[in-house]
C-alpha cells in the first residue's frame, strides 16, 4: 500500500480523487546523454492520479477507481515502454523518460475522462521512477 500525501494544485472543484497504483515496466533512453540509461532496464513505477470535478456519475463516482487502474496498470504493466505506440515513430519522440511517461499517462486518462458526460478532469500525474526520483505532470489550465 502506498501511503503518501502528494502535492496538489489549487482548484475550486467540489471533488478531488486520488488513485495510487504501481506498474513494472522496462525502458531505455536512446540518446547519448542518457548514459547508463541507454541500456534496457526496468523500474517499478508508482503513480498517483489527481482527478477533479463538480458532478458525480449515476453510480455516485467521479470516476471508477477500477477503470483508472485498467487505463494505466493494464496498459503499461510488464511492458517495454519503448514499444508503446504513444511514444511515436520519430526517434526524438521515442524517449520514454519519466517526464514523457507521466505525460502519456495523463493523455491516456484524460482521453477517457473526455468521453464521460459529467466531464471530470485530470489535474496531475505524479510518477515515481525510483525511491529518490519522481516527476509531476500538470497540463496547462483551460480555465
Amino acid at each position: 500500500m502506498i501511503q503518501q500525501i502528494y502535492p496538489s494544485p489549487a482548484h475550486d472543484f467540489r471533488y478531488e480523487l486520488h488513485k495510487d497504483m504501481h506498474f513494472a515496466a522496462a525502458h531505455y533512453i536512446p540518446h547519448p546523454s542518457a548514459g547508463d540509461c541507454q541500456t534496457m532496464h526496468g523500474h517499478t513505477y508508482f503513480a498517483d492520479l489527481t482527478i477533479v470535478g463538480d458532478v458525480l456519475d449515476q453510480a455516485g463516482f467521479l470516476v471508477n477507481f477500477a477503470i483508472l487502474k485498467q487505463l494505466v496498470h493494464g496498459r503499461f504493466d510488464h511492458t517495454l515502454l519503448n514499444n508503446d505506440n504513444a511514444f511515436g515513430a520519430k526517434p526524438e519522440k521515442r524517449m520514454p523518460t519519466t517526464e514523457v511517461v507521466a505525460r502519456i499517462v495523463y493523455e491516456t486518462v484524460q482521453a477517457h475522462l473526455d468521453t464521460l458526460p459529467h466531464r471530470p478532469r485530470c489535474l496531475q500525474v505524479f510518477l515515481r521512477e525510483t525511491p529518490s526520483s519522481y516527476v509531476i505532470y500538470r497540463p496547462r489550465s483551460e480555465r
